[in-house]
Protein backbone atom coordinates (compact mmCIF):
# COMPACT_ATOMS: atom_id res chain seq x y z
CA UNK A 1 0.00 0.00 0.00
CA UNK A 2 3.15 2.29 0.61
CA UNK A 3 3.90 1.68 -2.35
CA UNK A 4 1.12 2.49 -4.54
CA UNK A 5 0.67 5.70 -2.14
CA UNK A 6 4.55 6.60 -3.12
CA UNK A 7 3.81 5.91 -6.92
CA UNK A 8 0.38 8.19 -6.68
CA UNK A 9 2.01 11.44 -4.73
CA UNK A 10 5.25 11.04 -7.36
CA UNK A 11 2.55 10.81 -10.36
CA UNK A 12 0.71 13.77 -8.48
CA UNK A 13 4.00 15.96 -8.17
CA UNK A 14 4.99 15.18 -11.69
CA UNK A 15 1.41 16.38 -13.07
CA UNK A 16 1.68 19.44 -11.33
CA UNK A 17 5.25 20.09 -12.30
CA UNK A 18 4.03 19.66 -15.58
CA UNK A 19 1.31 21.78 -15.03
CA UNK A 20 3.46 24.87 -13.44
CA UNK A 21 6.32 24.44 -16.30
CA UNK A 22 3.11 24.71 -18.43
CA UNK A 23 1.65 27.80 -16.88
CA UNK A 24 4.94 29.52 -17.27
CA UNK A 25 4.91 28.31 -21.07
CA UNK A 26 1.71 29.81 -21.00
CA UNK A 27 3.08 33.23 -19.41
CA UNK A 28 6.14 33.51 -21.36
CA UNK A 29 4.09 33.31 -24.87
CA UNK A 30 3.82 37.28 -24.86
CA UNK A 31 6.53 36.98 -26.96
CA UNK A 32 4.35 35.32 -29.39
CA UNK A 33 1.69 37.47 -28.66
CA UNK A 34 3.81 40.18 -29.53
CA UNK A 35 4.75 38.85 -32.87
CA UNK A 36 1.17 38.20 -34.11
CA UNK A 37 0.35 41.72 -32.82
CA UNK A 38 2.73 43.38 -35.30
CA UNK A 39 2.07 40.68 -38.02
CA UNK A 40 -1.90 42.20 -37.81
CA UNK A 41 -0.49 45.50 -38.26
CA UNK A 42 1.39 44.68 -40.94
CA UNK A 43 -1.00 43.38 -42.84
CA UNK A 44 -3.38 46.16 -42.09
CA UNK A 45 -0.72 48.34 -43.29
CA UNK A 46 0.25 46.42 -46.71
CA UNK A 47 -3.50 46.00 -47.50
CA UNK A 48 -4.10 50.12 -46.93
CA UNK A 49 -1.65 50.83 -49.57
CA UNK A 50 -2.34 47.88 -52.05
CA UNK A 51 -5.95 49.35 -51.69
CA UNK A 52 -5.89 52.95 -49.81
CA UNK A 53 -9.27 54.20 -50.98
CA UNK A 54 -11.07 50.96 -49.59
CA UNK A 55 -9.35 48.93 -47.07
CA UNK A 56 -8.40 51.72 -44.29
CA UNK A 57 -12.33 53.50 -44.66
CA UNK A 58 -14.60 54.06 -42.05
CA UNK A 59 -17.35 51.81 -43.67
CA UNK A 60 -14.81 48.72 -44.88
CA UNK A 61 -13.80 48.97 -40.91
CA UNK A 62 -18.20 48.75 -39.99
CA UNK A 63 -18.61 46.05 -42.42
CA UNK A 64 -15.44 43.68 -40.95
CA UNK A 65 -16.58 44.43 -37.71
CA UNK A 66 -19.97 42.82 -38.33
CA UNK A 67 -18.09 39.79 -39.80
CA UNK A 68 -15.56 38.76 -38.09
CA UNK A 69 -17.43 37.95 -34.42
CA UNK A 70 -19.40 35.24 -36.49
CA UNK A 71 -15.67 33.38 -36.82
CA UNK A 72 -14.26 34.55 -34.19
CA UNK A 73 -17.05 33.30 -31.77
CA UNK A 74 -16.37 29.86 -33.58
CA UNK A 75 -12.65 30.22 -32.84
CA UNK A 76 -12.99 30.59 -28.89
CA UNK A 77 -15.39 27.33 -28.80
CA UNK A 78 -12.06 26.06 -31.16
CA UNK A 79 -10.05 26.78 -28.63
CA UNK A 80 -11.49 25.47 -25.58
CA UNK A 81 -11.84 22.05 -26.93
CA UNK A 82 -8.53 21.76 -28.01
CA UNK A 83 -7.10 23.32 -24.84
CA UNK A 84 -8.72 19.87 -23.40
CA UNK A 85 -6.13 18.08 -25.87
CA UNK A 86 -9.51 17.41 -28.09
CA UNK A 87 -10.71 19.51 -31.57
CA UNK A 88 -14.49 20.18 -32.08
CA UNK A 89 -15.25 19.89 -36.26
CA UNK A 90 -18.98 20.02 -35.69
CA UNK A 91 -19.06 23.77 -34.38
CA UNK A 92 -20.43 24.77 -38.10
CA UNK A 93 -22.97 21.93 -37.73
CA UNK A 94 -24.31 22.67 -34.47
CA UNK A 95 -24.18 26.06 -35.37
CA UNK A 96 -26.72 25.34 -38.81
CA UNK A 97 -28.54 23.10 -37.12
CA UNK A 98 -29.34 25.65 -34.29
CA UNK A 99 -29.90 28.35 -36.45
CA UNK A 100 -32.40 25.63 -38.66
CA UNK A 101 -34.35 25.36 -35.54
CA UNK A 102 -35.04 29.00 -34.15
CA UNK A 103 -35.86 29.90 -37.91
CA UNK A 104 -38.58 27.04 -38.04
CA UNK A 105 -39.91 28.37 -34.73
CA UNK A 106 -39.91 31.90 -35.83
CA UNK A 107 -41.71 30.94 -39.11
CA UNK A 108 -44.06 28.90 -37.84
CA UNK A 109 -44.88 30.16 -34.47
CA UNK A 110 -45.25 33.88 -35.17
CA UNK A 111 -49.00 34.66 -36.08
CA UNK A 112 -49.91 36.81 -38.98
CA UNK A 113 -50.84 40.50 -37.49
CA UNK A 114 -48.99 39.52 -34.66
CA UNK A 115 -48.14 42.75 -32.08
CA UNK A 116 -44.57 43.58 -31.20
CA UNK A 117 -44.58 41.68 -27.72
CA UNK A 118 -45.93 38.30 -29.31
CA UNK A 119 -43.07 38.47 -31.99
CA UNK A 120 -40.77 39.67 -28.78
CA UNK A 121 -42.15 36.44 -26.86
CA UNK A 122 -41.30 33.65 -30.19
CA UNK A 123 -37.71 35.67 -30.85
CA UNK A 124 -36.86 34.90 -27.26
CA UNK A 125 -38.07 31.42 -27.44
CA UNK A 126 -36.32 30.59 -31.25
CA UNK A 127 -32.91 32.10 -29.23
CA UNK A 128 -33.59 29.59 -26.41
CA UNK A 129 -33.95 26.79 -28.80
CA UNK A 130 -31.33 27.30 -30.35
CA UNK A 131 -28.95 27.83 -27.41
CA UNK A 132 -30.69 24.52 -25.52
CA UNK A 133 -29.65 22.77 -29.38
CA UNK A 134 -25.88 23.69 -28.86
CA UNK A 135 -26.08 22.36 -25.19
CA UNK A 136 -27.65 19.11 -26.53
CA UNK A 137 -25.32 18.40 -29.24
CA UNK A 138 -22.13 19.39 -27.35
CA UNK A 139 -23.21 17.09 -24.36
CA UNK A 140 -23.28 14.46 -27.08
CA UNK A 141 -20.01 15.29 -28.45
CA UNK A 142 -18.59 15.46 -24.95
CA UNK A 143 -20.41 12.27 -23.37
CA UNK A 144 -19.03 10.37 -26.90
CA UNK A 145 -15.43 11.26 -26.04
CA UNK A 146 -14.76 11.15 -22.59
CA UNK A 147 -17.27 7.84 -21.60
CA UNK A 148 -16.68 6.46 -24.83
CA UNK A 149 -13.28 7.18 -25.32
CA UNK A 150 -13.86 7.77 -29.09
CA UNK A 151 -11.25 10.13 -30.38
CA UNK A 152 -12.54 14.11 -30.41
CA UNK A 153 -11.53 14.50 -34.07
CA UNK A 154 -13.98 11.20 -35.27
CA UNK A 155 -16.34 11.88 -32.85
CA UNK A 156 -16.70 15.56 -34.18
CA UNK A 157 -16.16 14.61 -37.51
CA UNK A 158 -19.39 12.08 -37.40
CA UNK A 159 -21.55 14.65 -35.21
CA UNK A 160 -20.72 17.56 -37.56
CA UNK A 161 -22.41 14.94 -40.75
CA UNK A 162 -25.48 13.87 -38.30
CA UNK A 163 -26.17 17.56 -37.46
CA UNK A 164 -25.88 18.45 -41.05
CA UNK A 165 -27.97 15.52 -42.71
CA UNK A 166 -30.90 16.47 -39.78
CA UNK A 167 -30.15 19.98 -40.96
CA UNK A 168 -30.93 18.91 -44.62
CA UNK A 169 -33.84 16.98 -43.70
CA UNK A 170 -35.55 19.59 -41.94
CA UNK A 171 -35.05 22.31 -44.33
CA UNK A 172 -35.16 20.01 -47.16
CA UNK A 173 -32.05 21.48 -48.79
CA UNK A 174 -34.05 25.13 -48.87
CA UNK A 175 -33.22 27.77 -47.10
CA UNK A 176 -35.67 29.49 -44.51
CA UNK A 177 -36.15 32.74 -44.53
CA UNK A 178 -38.91 35.90 -43.43
CA UNK A 179 -37.61 36.52 -40.22
CA UNK A 180 -38.89 39.52 -38.15
CA UNK A 181 -36.98 42.42 -37.51
CA UNK A 182 -36.31 42.06 -33.96
CA UNK A 183 -34.60 38.90 -34.95
CA UNK A 184 -32.59 40.30 -37.82
CA UNK A 185 -31.08 43.46 -35.78
CA UNK A 186 -29.01 40.74 -33.59
CA UNK A 187 -26.75 40.62 -36.76
CA UNK A 188 -27.02 43.62 -38.67
CA UNK A 189 -27.73 46.02 -36.20
CA UNK A 190 -26.06 48.56 -33.73
CA UNK A 191 -25.92 50.33 -30.76
CA UNK A 192 -24.27 53.78 -30.40
CA UNK A 193 -22.97 53.05 -33.92
CA UNK A 194 -21.34 49.55 -32.76
CA UNK A 195 -22.19 46.32 -34.21
CA UNK A 196 -24.48 44.22 -32.23
CA UNK A 197 -22.14 41.32 -33.34
CA UNK A 198 -19.42 43.31 -32.06
CA UNK A 199 -20.43 43.77 -28.66
CA UNK A 200 -21.61 40.05 -28.26
CA UNK A 201 -18.43 39.28 -29.50
CA UNK A 202 -16.63 41.10 -26.98
CA UNK A 203 -19.16 39.96 -24.38
CA UNK A 204 -18.12 35.84 -24.62
CA UNK A 205 -14.18 37.12 -24.96
CA UNK A 206 -14.77 38.29 -21.26
CA UNK A 207 -17.02 35.59 -20.01
CA UNK A 208 -14.24 33.00 -20.95
CA UNK A 209 -11.51 35.13 -20.09
CA UNK A 210 -12.99 34.99 -16.11
CA UNK A 211 -13.82 31.45 -16.90
CA UNK A 212 -9.83 30.33 -17.68
CA UNK A 213 -8.39 32.39 -15.85
CA UNK A 214 -10.76 33.44 -12.53
CA UNK A 215 -12.48 29.63 -12.05
CA UNK A 216 -11.70 26.22 -10.63
CA UNK A 217 -12.86 25.24 -14.38
CA UNK A 218 -10.69 27.25 -15.79
CA UNK A 219 -7.48 25.66 -13.77
CA UNK A 220 -9.13 21.73 -14.12
CA UNK A 221 -9.28 22.57 -18.20
CA UNK A 222 -5.36 23.54 -18.38
CA UNK A 223 -4.64 20.86 -16.12
CA UNK A 224 -6.73 17.74 -17.62
CA UNK A 225 -4.77 19.25 -21.06
CA UNK A 226 -1.23 19.15 -20.01
CA UNK A 227 -1.44 15.93 -18.09
CA UNK A 228 -4.78 13.95 -18.31
CA UNK A 229 -3.91 11.35 -16.25
CA UNK A 230 -2.37 13.51 -13.70
CA UNK A 231 -4.79 15.81 -13.22
CA UNK A 232 -7.21 12.34 -12.09
CA UNK A 233 -4.89 11.33 -9.26
CA UNK A 234 -5.24 14.84 -8.37
CA UNK A 235 -8.80 14.71 -7.94
CA UNK A 236 -9.91 16.24 -11.37
CA UNK A 237 -13.25 14.66 -12.87
CA UNK A 238 -11.98 14.47 -16.29
CA UNK A 239 -15.45 13.36 -17.90
CA UNK A 240 -17.22 16.33 -16.32
CA UNK A 241 -14.77 18.50 -17.74
CA UNK A 242 -14.69 17.00 -21.14
CA UNK A 243 -18.42 17.61 -21.09
CA UNK A 244 -18.82 20.92 -19.82
CA UNK A 245 -16.32 21.77 -22.86
CA UNK A 246 -18.04 20.65 -25.56
CA UNK A 247 -21.16 21.93 -23.86
CA UNK A 248 -20.11 25.60 -23.73
CA UNK A 249 -18.45 25.21 -27.16
CA UNK A 250 -21.92 24.07 -28.45
CA UNK A 251 -23.40 27.26 -27.09
CA UNK A 252 -21.21 29.11 -28.38
CA UNK A 253 -21.87 27.56 -32.10
CA UNK A 254 -25.05 28.22 -31.52
CA UNK A 255 -24.81 32.00 -30.83
CA UNK A 256 -22.04 32.27 -34.07
CA UNK A 257 -25.24 30.26 -36.15
CA UNK A 258 -27.81 32.54 -34.75
CA UNK A 259 -25.48 36.12 -36.04
CA UNK A 260 -25.27 34.14 -39.40
CA UNK A 261 -29.50 33.64 -39.69
CA UNK A 262 -29.78 37.04 -38.45
CA UNK A 263 -26.97 39.04 -41.07
CA UNK A 264 -28.65 36.68 -43.85
CA UNK A 265 -32.02 36.97 -42.62
CA UNK A 266 -32.01 33.49 -43.61
CA UNK A 267 -30.97 29.70 -42.05
CA UNK A 268 -29.41 26.85 -44.34
CA UNK A 269 -27.75 23.68 -43.17
CA UNK A 270 -24.89 24.54 -45.65
CA UNK A 271 -23.90 28.33 -44.18
CA UNK A 272 -20.55 29.04 -43.04
CA UNK A 273 -18.79 25.69 -44.64
CA UNK A 274 -15.22 27.24 -44.46
CA UNK A 275 -15.17 29.08 -41.21
CA UNK A 276 -14.17 25.43 -39.38
CA UNK A 277 -10.95 25.75 -41.03
CA UNK A 278 -10.82 29.55 -40.10
CA UNK A 279 -11.64 29.10 -36.65
CA UNK A 280 -9.04 26.07 -36.40
CA UNK A 281 -6.62 28.47 -38.37
CA UNK A 282 -7.28 31.38 -35.82
CA UNK A 283 -6.91 28.99 -32.94
CA UNK A 284 -3.22 27.72 -34.10
CA UNK A 285 -2.45 30.96 -34.49
CA UNK A 286 -3.58 32.64 -31.62
CA UNK A 287 -0.55 29.97 -29.97
CA UNK A 288 -3.44 27.46 -29.10
CA UNK A 289 -1.36 24.03 -28.24
CA UNK A 290 -3.36 21.59 -30.45
CA UNK A 291 -1.72 19.17 -28.25
CA UNK A 292 -3.74 20.89 -25.16
CA UNK A 293 -2.68 22.67 -22.25
CA UNK A 294 -2.03 26.00 -23.28
CA UNK A 295 -3.44 28.82 -24.68
CA UNK A 296 -4.88 32.61 -24.57
CA UNK A 297 -7.52 34.08 -25.34
CA UNK A 298 -6.06 37.32 -26.26
CA UNK A 299 -3.91 35.75 -29.14
CA UNK A 300 -7.43 34.38 -30.47
CA UNK A 301 -8.35 37.68 -30.68
CA UNK A 302 -5.29 39.30 -32.33
CA UNK A 303 -5.58 36.30 -34.86
CA UNK A 304 -9.30 36.78 -35.86
CA UNK A 305 -8.46 40.65 -36.58
CA UNK A 306 -5.32 39.63 -38.53
CA UNK A 307 -7.34 36.97 -41.01
CA UNK A 308 -10.43 39.10 -40.66
CA UNK A 309 -7.65 42.10 -43.01
CA UNK A 310 -6.46 39.48 -45.05
CA UNK A 311 -9.90 38.05 -46.32
CA UNK A 312 -11.33 41.45 -46.39
CA UNK A 313 -8.00 42.46 -48.72
CA UNK A 314 -8.05 39.43 -50.92
CA UNK A 315 -11.71 40.17 -51.34
CA UNK A 316 -10.90 43.97 -52.17
CA UNK A 317 -7.99 42.15 -54.23
CA UNK A 318 -10.67 39.97 -56.50
CA UNK A 319 -8.28 36.99 -54.98
CA UNK A 320 -10.38 34.24 -56.05
CA UNK A 321 -11.85 32.15 -53.16
CA UNK A 322 -10.15 28.77 -54.26
CA UNK A 323 -6.54 30.88 -53.76
CA UNK A 324 -7.89 32.06 -50.76
CA UNK A 325 -8.43 27.93 -49.54
CA UNK A 326 -5.28 27.15 -50.38
CA UNK A 327 -3.12 30.26 -48.54
CA UNK A 328 -5.74 29.47 -45.33
CA UNK A 329 -4.22 25.45 -45.66
CA UNK A 330 -0.50 26.76 -46.17
CA UNK A 331 -0.56 29.59 -43.30
CA UNK A 332 -2.16 26.52 -40.41
CA UNK A 333 0.66 23.74 -41.44
CA UNK A 334 3.71 26.98 -41.79
CA UNK A 335 2.28 28.46 -37.85
CA UNK A 336 2.00 24.68 -36.57
CA UNK A 337 5.46 23.68 -37.50
CA UNK A 338 6.78 27.15 -36.59
CA UNK A 339 4.60 26.44 -33.15
CA UNK A 340 6.73 22.98 -33.41
CA UNK A 341 9.73 24.24 -33.65
CA UNK A 342 9.62 27.13 -31.13
CA UNK A 343 8.44 24.77 -28.69
CA UNK A 344 11.09 21.89 -28.98
CA UNK A 345 13.78 25.20 -28.40
CA UNK A 346 11.94 26.36 -25.32
CA UNK A 347 12.15 23.20 -24.28
CA UNK A 348 15.39 22.46 -24.55
CA UNK A 349 16.36 25.69 -22.79
CA UNK A 350 15.04 25.22 -19.76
Amino acid sequence: MQTVKTNVDNLNKKGLSAFQYNMKNVLSKDGNLTRLCAMMVIVFIVMSILKPNLFPTFDSLVSMAFQFPEFGILAIAMMICMLTGGIDLSIIGIANLSSILAAVTMVNFIPEGAGPGQIAIVVLVAVLVAVLTGLVCGFINGIAISAFGIPPILTTLGSMQIFTGIGIIITKGKAIYGFPMGFTLLGAGSVFYIPIPLILFALFIVIFSILLKKTSYGMQLYMMGTNPTAAIYSGINNLKVTVKTYMYSGVLAAFAGLLIASRTNSANAEYGSSYTLQALLVAILGGVNPNGGFGKIAGVVVAVLTLQFLSTGFNMLHISNFFKDFIWGAVLIIVMVTNYISNQRSMKRS
